[in-house]
């Protein structure tokens, strides 16, 4: 283990968990992870990685906590229900990489600063694909004198950037989740349009490749709706419940985003009507074609 290595307490073993874990492993960091079915944890155990049962015996002796939870309700049951305020040592800092509500990064920080724990909301973009890879874009919001301490470990998972204070990580995630629903929605109705005028879709995409039209919602997920494989990387329901926060982040800004307003109800309606909640977000392209009875 080198000299810059870390023991770093890791909560939560789904899609992005297991191979952000496995990256920390291989820069040579400690990693005790959990999870609530402690059966994915042990699936991750290996070389610097250890899988614990009780969240609170992997908090201890931590110096970095990580955690990659379903949404804001799941963060803050994870550190009340489990004492992590007091089980983490004091000067040990928080990571929340999971995507919630600014408001609700604020109420965790105050929460844990209470045992002397310092706190990040970080959360990423990029999918499990750049969760393997090391190449996510992580969105900070913390302490410049925080971010500091954790940027080297961070950047073992992606690109680090300090957006600002505390909540500022989680408003950027909210405006990324924004920009790829709007992306995804933007893909689906060209893809529609090619192949019902009777145009290759495969041809129209690598025709775009380097235009201003060119993005990896393009090439990635045109390509998925094209095939018609709506096998989950990023699920529908939790691309609804950011759309979800992101109007209620508005709401309270005095703000109106009707673009916003408008995907909300399509993945709403993908998750509820159409049963596609367990679905890829760019399963959005099925609930455009139930519009156009196709």
């Amino acid at each position: 283990m080198n000299d810059t290595a870390k023991t770093i307490a890791f909560f939560g073993v789904g899609m992005m968990g297991a191979p952000m874990i496995a990256r920390l492993a291989k820069a040579g960091h400690s990693v005790r992870a959990w999870n609530r079915s402690v059966e994915k944890a042990r699936a991750v155990e290996g070389p610097n990685v250890t899988a614990f049962a009780d969240a609170r015996d992997a908090a201890e002796g931590a110096e970095i906590a990580i955690s990659i939870l379903t949404d804001g309700s799941a963060v803050r049951s994870l550190v009340e229900d489990h004492g992590l305020a007091d089980a983490l040592p004091k000067g040990a800092v928080f990571v929340d990489m999971s995507s919630t509500r600014p408001e609700e990064a604020r109420a965790v920080a105050d929460l844990l600063g209470a045992g002397g724990v310092a706190f990040c909301d970080a959360p990423v973009s990029g999918g499990p694909p750049g969760a393997e890879a090391g190449t996510l874009a992580i969105m900070a919001g913390c302490d410049e004198v925080v971010f500091g301490r954790l940027a080297p470990v961070l950047a073992a998972m992606g690109r680090p950037r300090r957006i600002g204070r505390v909540g500022s990580g989680q408003l950027a995630k909210l405006a990324n989740q924004l920009i790829v629903g709007a992306a995804i929605g933007a893909v689906a109705e060209a893809i529609l349009l090619v192949r019902e005028g009777g145009g290759d879709t495969s041809a129209f995409r690598d025709a775009l490749t380097g235009g201003y039209a060119d993005s990896k919602v393009l090439q990635m997920h045109g390509a998925r709706m094209a095939a018609g494989d709506f096998e989950p990387r990023g699920r529908a329901s939790l691309h609804a419940k950011d759309m979800r926060n992101t109007l209620a982040e508005a709401e309270s800004l005095g703000l109106n985003l009707p673009m916003s307003r408008e995907l909300g109800d399509r993945f709403a309606r993908l998750c509820e009507e159409l049963d596609g909640a367990d679905l890829d977000h760019c399963a959005l392209f099925l609930e455009l074609l139930d519009r156009n009875g196709r």
